[in-house]
């Protein structure tokens, strides 16, 4: 079952907090901007949430369950269809990109939102995953406060090694990792790799077709 509850309860409360932390806003879309193609692709964001991601990156197709956060996506001129990560919405070989962006902690089975993501993608696309890394100092206060968040209380947070781990099962080949909110850097710094960061972004290409 999708875990909208505290999506369609506290929407207002979920906008606020990206006019709180623009700095933390901004790094978290150039870590992904930095993985996606050039400008023109068919891209679908998949737990599209109010479009905060997609409408700026360029991203014109989302998935949503919750109807609160599909509506303001819909405002921010995203075309949005009710459905989960688990069962797209949509013919194999459709997209060029698709991205998920801190919903894999929300999906009920993360291997499967994967495995969808690789049958919508047409051969050499893309799939670009962001997620607050468990094993760095943000990822351990949020499993520490997990219990009293409206946001964060049923997610399951994940390491870097273990997003690998589901991307690579899926089928895809990891190509790039960015990082950002790194402790030490500037705010807006986004470096190579992973381990020192907050926010990860992984990208995973399907076979294309002279590949197998």
């Amino acid at each position: 079952m999708a875990k909208t509850a505290p999506f369609e309860d506290h929407a207002d409360a979920y906008e606020r907090w990206f006019a709180a932390h623009p700095d933390i806003y901004a790094a978290e879309l150039d870590a992904v901007q930095r993985l996606l193609p050039p400008p023109g692709f068919d891209g679908l964001e998949v737990g599209v949430g109010s479009g905060r991601f997609a409408a700026p990156l360029g991203i014109g197709n989302g998935v949503e369950p919750s109807p609160r956060m599909a509506a303001r996506a819909r405002a921010r001129g995203i075309r949005v269809v009710d459905g989960v990560a688990e069962a797209l919405p949509f013919a194999a070989k459709r997209f060029d990109v698709v991205l998920l962006v801190t919903t894999i902690c929300f999906v009920d089975d993360a291997a499967g939102a994967l495995g969808e993501a690789y049958r919508v993608l047409k051969p050499g696309g893309s799939v670009l995953v962001g997620f607050v890394d468990r094993d760095s100092d943000l990822g351990a206060v949020y499993e520490r406060r997990r219990d009293t968040s409206r946001f964060y209380r049923d997610a399951v947070f994940f390491s870097t090694a273990e997003v690998v781990a589901l991307i690579e099962g899926a089928g895809f080949a990891v190509d790039a990792v960015r990082q950002t909110l790194v402790p030490g850097e500037a705010p807006d710094a986004v470096l190579a790799g992973s381990g020192r960061g907050a926010f990860v972004v992984i990208r995973g290409r399907r076979a294309g077709a002279d590949d197998r």
